[in-house]
């Protein structure tokens, strides 16, 4: 067993649909975000320098980023505003449907990213609903079986 120690970063999965995923490989979407009513991870959860790994919902992990700057905002109408003005396109969300099913968010994190690369997919079992999941705090330990040794 291999012990990687004091790791510098927070390690998160993100899940996505298409064509947001495409979006990021492709480098059209540079900000990430995420919605949601309550405080869920990425929210206050991910920082500048995280790595995220990229995953098709009901599929592999096909790529990975850096995360290079975040915004967290509780929502109100003038955060709301912002966002629409000043990241709509980099989230490629100029669909008014992307925006309506939103509308009911309370919280958002917006993330611009960095270094995409798409990978060989990685099959990776999820069994439950969540978008987002931090795979490992930089604070703690993370231990992997590379089976190499």
């Amino acid at each position: 067993m291999n012990s990687l120690e004091a790791i510098p970063f927070t390690l998160h999965l993100a899940i996505f649909v298409e064509p947001y995923l495409q979006f990021i490989l492709d480098g059209k979407k540079t900000v990430e975000s995420r919605f949601s009513t309550r405080k869920f991870a990425p929210y206050n959860r991910v920082d500048k320098g995280d790595v995220v790994l990229l995953k098709q919902s009901s599929g592999p992990i096909v790529g990975l980023c850096q995360v290079n700057y975040v915004w967290f905002y509780q929502l109100d109408p003038a955060s709301w505003q912002t966002i629409k003005e000043d990241f709509a396109t980099a989230i490629c969300a100029q669909d008014p449907d992307f925006w309506k099913e939103r509308e009911a968010a309370t919280f958002a994190t917006l993330m611009r990213i960095q270094h995409v690369k798409p990978i060989e997919p990685i099959k990776f079992v999820k069994r439950d609903r969540r978008g987002w999941v931090v795979l490992h705090e930089s604070s703690s330990q993370l231990q992997l079986d590379l089976g190499i040794l």
